[in-house]
């Protein structure tokens, strides 16, 4: 029979071998080892492990498909770990744990055995949650603040279970592409929205990660030129109570319950019946996708969980530490110091929940073998003493990692509700950051802002002035117009103010700073002259990410032209709304946006390792249209609209892998912001001892929407062209190094 009341950590140490086994329940683990944490599985059984300083006592409960439950104690405690040895358990089955210990909300402690908890560690989770009174650790009369509240409902028919996972796979043919930040374009996608009703992927593939590395969905990848899909959660999520009352998911999985999980929703072997299938699936869609030569980056949440805060659920955290795992509120632990907007942020400053997150990404990355991650509200990581610093633990943990510090940390440079809550720039020196001020500036220049020029200037130079001080490259820019997080781009030119009443909260949630403009109707239209304009201001955004320095960023859709009818925060919508239509694919700004990503990748002046602003004299020269070198007044002019610059495609050259000097033909941009067509004097390519200037050749014209165009004429400096209203064209000429791309 198994035991009810678990046994408090034995004071002797755990080899018994020379003892005796009188005083030893028959309901127990043998003493096992306390690390690594987890459902290990070995020869003749499985290692479990699991973290909690505050526990009394811990169970390890294996669960059968049919509702059964064996309770097997953890006798062994060592350095704030239970664990211990259960022979037989082996990969495919299921657990989960139960933890005797104090239930105080007024000290923070919310311990309650009656409910089943999920492995922090677990490698996967089956099932999903019945979200009622059974999952709670109060009971929903007294609240979650009564001393005596604590509810008493056993969760575990409520509760989704812990799967042990078989580490092996074939990993033959995977290798990977290890792209540089310089050459990197990030195409930012949900793995579901992507391939869930693509009409070349199978049905029964279709929103899953074998449906990602279908090679319908890799065609189109390559057809594009990215290098790196930039995946949305794909950490194991729960849809919340609020949510579900509306009939609504939480479509992004933004709320974690599992950070070393894929989520199972998102595998077609889980949703065929193998249970833990998910995690092979996973690694298959790494591999198929590093063959096709394109990276793999995590949009990962580190920064609070689906418990929420003190009203939430008990399933894995809150049971097992709640002071240990979360920020509560220091003179007050009853509540969570909240700094992620979630209601809960995990407590980065513990050296439990420190070292939960540095296994996690190190697990990612070694067993599941993807190349980086994108730090959802990364600011609150730098916070183990309360105010942000990017000298914080965590940090130094990663830098000093051998296997985290290889590979690519993006970060979310803000959280919210503190006075230091936007951090851009202030990262450690191995990040690249989700440059902000780069896309409210281009949103703002698109809409006709005054006093942009200047600043629009800097954002496509590489941001000097944010990340240069500190000696990071351009590369620590993360440039995008869109995101998941706001308006697609068929959105952004199409609506003036959000729409997002079927999130079912009076379309009062998402942000109302969107720096947008409809182009002169709001939503969709059949004039004419609008849908050229909007045409027109999307190649324009498009061109302006993809030739600035730093790394670019397509939000997954956009080159297709992809709307969500104005909604702005489609976190809950698993529906038409977020998923790609391939049905009315946009084809005239898909093949635009290829363009863009190829001539981005044929010119490496557009992708220089080091700034323009450090840039010596005649390696770059700005001017007016009229051909003018730049003076400080025009900079400062609210009224500027429009600029050029010429770039030395020989100066100072970066260098390939090989070590050769990676020479450019000279390049000329030119912007107009005005709404009006505007004529430009051509100014002369940078002087070169005993050569003639050369022509310029049009490689670019947004307002036309043509790249490298068939027929273009060589046109010499003085004479003038003709840049269409809200538009950039982009030129070349040869310099004796580099002959001119016909």
């Amino acid at each position: 029979m198994p035991t009810d009341t678990p046994s408090a950590p034995s004071e002797t140490p755990s080899d018994t071998s020379t003892g005796t086994s009188a005083d030893v329940p028959a309901d127990a683990t043998l003493p096992g080892r306390p690390f690594p944490l987890g459902a290990t599985p070995v020869d003749g059984g499985t290692n479990v492990a699991v973290a909690s300083e505050i526990a009394e006592g811990v169970q390890v409960c294996l669960l059968a498909p049919d509702g059964g439950e064996r309770r097997l104690d953890l006798l062994e405690y060592d350095a704030g770990v239970w664990h211990g040895f259960v022979p037989g358990m082996r990969a495919g089955d299921r657990y989960g744990f139960r933890v005797q210990g104090p239930y105080d909300p007024s000290r923070g402690l919310r311990c309650n055995p009656a409910k089943l908890l999920l492995d922090p560690y677990a490698k996967a989770i089956h099932g999903d949650v019945a979200w009622d009174q059974r999952i709670f650790g109060y009971s929903f009369g007294k609240g979650p603040d009564a001393p005596d509240g604590r509810d008493d409902s056993d969760s575990a028919p409520a509760m989704p279970h812990s799967v042990v996972v078989d580490p092996g796979f074939d990993w033959t043919g995977d290798t990977p592409p290890g792209t540089s930040y310089a050459d990197t374009v990030i195409y930012e996608v949900h793995v579901k929205g992507f391939t869930a009703s693509h009409p070349d992927i199978p049905p029964e593939l279709r929103g899953s990660y074998a449906g990602l590395a279908h090679p319908a969905a890799i065609a189109h990848l390559r057809r594009l030129g990215v290098t790196a899909v930039e995946l949305l959660p794909v950490h194991q999520s729960l849809t919340s109570g609020f949510l579900r009352e509306r009939g609504l998911v939480n479509y992004w999985g933004y709320d974690t319950i599992g950070f070393f999980a894929p989520h199972a929703a998102y595998s077609a072997a889980a949703r065929a019946g193998r249970v833990g299938g998910q995690v092979d699936e996973f690694k298959s869609m790494v591999r198929e996708l590093h063959v096709a030569g394109f990276e793999v980056i995590l949009d990962v949440v580190y920064n609070h969980t689906v418990e929420g805060n003190e009203s939430g659920p008990t399933l894995c955290h809150r049971g097992l530490d709640n002071p240990g795992y979360y920020r509560l509120v220091h003179d007050d632990p009853r509540h969570y110091y909240d700094t992620t907007g979630t209601g809960n942020a995990l407590n980065v400053a513990h050296p439990t929940t420190l070292r939960m997150i540095v296994d996690s990404l190190r697990y990612w990355v070694s067993e599941m073998h993807v190349d980086g991650f994108r730090f959802d509200l990364a600011a609150t990581l730098g916070r183990g003493g309360g105010g942000f610093a990017s000298t914080s633990a965590f940090f130094d943990l990663v830098d000093q990692d051998p296997v985290l510090s290889q590979v690519k940390l993006i970060a979310e440079p803000w959280d919210v509700g503190q006075t230091d809550s936007y951090d851009l720039g202030r990262f450690p020196a191995l990040w690249s950051e989700w440059n902000g001020r780069f896309r409210d500036t281009l949103r703002d220049f698109g809409r006709s802002v005054d006093g942009t020029l200047a600043d629009l200037a800097t954002r496509m130079s590489g941001s000097a002035d944010l990340y240069g001080g500190s000696r990071r490259r351009p590369s620590a820019s993360v440039n995008f117009v869109t995101a998941h997080d706001g308006f697609t781009l068929r959105d952004l030119v199409s609506f003036d103010a959000k729409h997002n009443e079927a999130n079912g909260e009076g379309g009062r949630d998402g942000s109302d700073d969107n720096r947008s403009w409809n182009c002169g109707a709001e939503g969709p239209t059949d004039d004419p002259e609008i849908t050229a304009l909007r045409a027109r201001q999307s190649r324009a955004f498009l061109a302006a990410v993809l030739l600035s320095l730093g790394v670019p960023m397509l939000l997954g859709g956009d080159e297709i032209g992809r709307t969500q009818g104005g909604n702005n925060n489609a976190y809950c919508q698993d529906n038409p709304t977020s998923w790609f239509d391939w049905e009315h694919v946009d084809t005239d700004l898909l093949t635009f946006t290829g363009g863009l990503v190829a001539l981005r990748r044929a010119h490496p002046a557009l992708r220089r390792r080091r700034y323009l602003a450090g840039a010596r004299l005649g390696e770059v020269a700005w001017s007016t249209p009229d051909g003018e070198p730049m003076t400080d007044a025009y900079w400062r002019d609210p009224a500027s609209r429009a600029l050029a610059v010429v770039l030395d495609g020989t100066a100072e050259p970066d260098r390939d892998a090989e070590g050769v000097l990676m020479v450019d033909e000279d390049l000329l941009i030119m912007i107009n912001g005005w709404w009006e067509p505007l004529d430009f004097t051509l100014p002369p390519p940078p002087e070169r001892p005993g050569t003639a200037p050369a022509a310029w050749r049009v490689e670019l014209d947004t307002f036309a929407g043509v790249i490298w165009p068939v027929e273009a004429d060589l046109r010499p400096p003085g004479t003038t062209l003709t840049v269409g209203p809200r538009s950039m064209i982009l030129l070349a000429a040869p310099n004796g190094h580099v002959a001119l791309r016909r």
